[in-house]
């Protein structure tokens, strides 16, 4: 009789399947880009009559999207006791930091409220950000994060006290806590312009057209 082969060609052929798909995962894992700050979201875009723009979760620094209904009063009118702090860290010219949710410059992104921003940052600290400022970003607690979340936001200027202060990407609320209390930065809260917002899903951002 002559011995069984069958059994031993699929034996190696299964395990030169497994190698195979071992290489195959191995090179997909090497193919993937990390995220870095070049890649962060900027910008606002429309969805129908809502804008939805990026914001970072400020509990876990993590990148999640928010919609804002257009043709709303502004400000909302709420309890001050249901709301919560929506913090905008500004970044002056010369920053390192990279990319931010909002930029000024080459172009300005997010057009309802970018120039205000950067305007009101060169008013009140004129000698971190007299000679221009490059973007901000937005924080807030995302639900369920267990964080400071709520029914309507105050927008919250976060202003640096240096240039050099201005190098640190303040994405977390423990950050910007921390910031303030070493003294680089100040909290500069505009309850005249408390706003509803609800986070969706990235998806939303990516269907949108940018504001103009």
């Amino acid at each position: 009789m002559k011995p069984a082969v069958a059994p031993v060609v699929s034996l190696l052929h299964v395990r030169a399947l497994l190698i195979l798909g071992i290489v195959v995962v191995a090179l997909a894992t090497v193919a993937i880009p990390s995220t870095t700050a070049s890649t962060v979201p900027s910008g606002e875009v429309v969805v129908g009559r809502t804008v939805v723009e990026p914001v970072y979760d400020d509990m876990t620094g993590a990148i999640r999207y928010v919609s804002t209904p257009m043709g709303v009063p502004d400000p909302v009118k709420s309890n001050p006791i249901a709301a919560a702090p929506f913090y905008l860290p500004v970044y002056p010219a010369g920053s390192t930091v990279g990319a931010t949710v909002c930029e000024d410059v080459p172009v300005e992104n997010c057009p309802d409220h970018g120039p205000l921003v950067a305007g009101a940052a060169q008013s009140i600290m004129p000698n971190v950000y007299g000679n221009g400022v490059i973007g901000h970003d937005h924080l807030m607690a995302g639900p369920g994060s267990h964080g400071d979340f709520n029914v309507a936001w105050v927008p919250t200027l976060v202003l640096f006290t240096s240039t050099a202060a201005a190098n640190e990407h303040l994405i977390t609320d423990a950050q910007v806590d921390a910031a303030v209390t070493r003294g680089d930065a100040i909290l500069v809260p505009l309850p005249q312009l408390t706003f509803h917002c609800s986070v969706v899903p990235g998806a939303v951002y990516r269907l949108g057209t940018p504001l103009r």
